[in-house]
């Protein structure tokens, strides 16, 4: 199965980078894919143009396969004509002061549509497209593979597996409960589908015939090796590379990161209105004490103006880490890719 994977995807390694939303670089993108890996660049919010700059200065840095993250509508967004903000923006009012913004006027729009995102994919052709939040459409598999391009799905149910995979998808991540950032729960509510990983990864592996990613606390060799041995046919990755300095994290993410233990991180929805894993800080129990929260993708938008406005404050950030920050502990990213290399079998 590990041979699979790296064949079906034209890599040497059977690992994946985690696609950060607002955190993705060029440089770890690259980084990764030359060290033998899949990098991969989280376009959450980009629109068509934004998807070909990112592209070209992903392929000035590497002429290696690498994936492109998109998130799938989910079909309980809400746009800015439908959704009172008022609320949210009151509760949110002291953190715009803290970050010296203003507090803001809805935009015309929250996200690009995903149409627009797909068409600049389709241009660029990377090796992979990754998709979160659901299965993707058939004509989007059908146009992926017609382009050449092989599709990666995240699952992090059985059902959710089986539904990618009926889907037509060609790889499946088991994202466990332990991973940093958003639950990309879609058949059912996150708080209802929080498996762990190394529960979750066999009985994905043994429900479905595609290779199949453990994602969710893997950040050296002995969780690659026990990834491998329960079935997984590579990893995916997050949080380790997140720490190194060539993501587009802050000093103080990478700091939080650094100082953080197997406790150290909380599920909440205070910074984006849906789900995700993080290190607590001023932001986040303001809001939650607030009880005030926006649906998504109101929230997130919200909180991003006074988290771009802090300039990368990490008590007004959102400090996205997973329940194996403590193993952490490398500040670049090829060494963090040949620690994770060490625990194949022909390592």
């Amino acid at each position: 199965m590990r041979r699979s994977l790296t064949d079906l995807l034209g890599i040497d390694l059977p690992i994946v980078l985690g696609p950060f939303g607002g955190l993705s670089s060029a440089e770890l993108t690259a980084t990764v894919s030359e060290g033998g890996g899949l990098g991969s660049f989280g376009l959450y919010g980009y629109d068509g143009t934004r998807v070909r700059e990112t592209v070209a200065s992903i392929r000035e840095r590497t002429a290696r396969p690498f994936a492109l993250n998109l998130w799938l509508p989910l079909g309980d967004e809400v746009t800015p004509d439908r959704v009172d903000a008022a609320p949210s923006r009151d509760a949110l009012r002291p953190l715009y002061t803290a970050a010296g913004a203003a507090v803001p006027e809805l935009p015309e729009r929250f996200l690009p549509p995903l149409e627009e995102q797909l068409a600049a994919v389709w241009e660029a052709r990377p090796a992979v497209l990754s998709v979160v939040f659901g299965v993707p459409a058939p004509s989007v598999v059908a146009d992926a593979h017609r382009l050449g391009i092989r599709v990666m799905g995240t699952a992090t149910t059985v059902a959710e597996a089986r539904a990618l995979e009926a889907g037509g998808v060609d790889v499946i991540v088991a994202s466990g409960a332990e991973a940093a950032g958003h639950r990309v729960s879609f058949l059912a509510a996150p708080e209802d589908s929080l498996v762990g990983t190394f529960a979750l990864t066999p009985q994905v592996a043994d429900a479905v015939s595609v290779p199949v990613v453990a994602a969710g606390g893997v950040a050296d060799r002995r969780g690659v090796a026990a990834a491998l041995a329960l079935g997984a046919a590579g990893v995916q990755v997050g949080t380790a590379f997140l720490r190194t300095r060539q993501s587009a994290a802050s000093d103080g993410h990478r700091a939080a990161i650094a100082g953080a233990d197997d406790t150290s991180t909380v599920l909440t929805r205070a910074m984006s209105g849906r789900l995700a894993r993080g290190i607590p800080n001023r932001a986040l129990r303001h809001i939650e004490a607030s009880g005030v929260i926006a649906p998504f993708p109101a929230q997130n938008w919200l909180t991003g103006v006074f988290r771009a406005a802090a300039g990368g404050d990490p008590e007004l950030s959102s400090l996205w880490a997973g329940q194996a920050a403590g193993l952490a502990r490398r500040d670049d990213a090829a060494d963090v890719l040949r620690e994770l290399a060490a625990g194949l079998p022909d390592s």
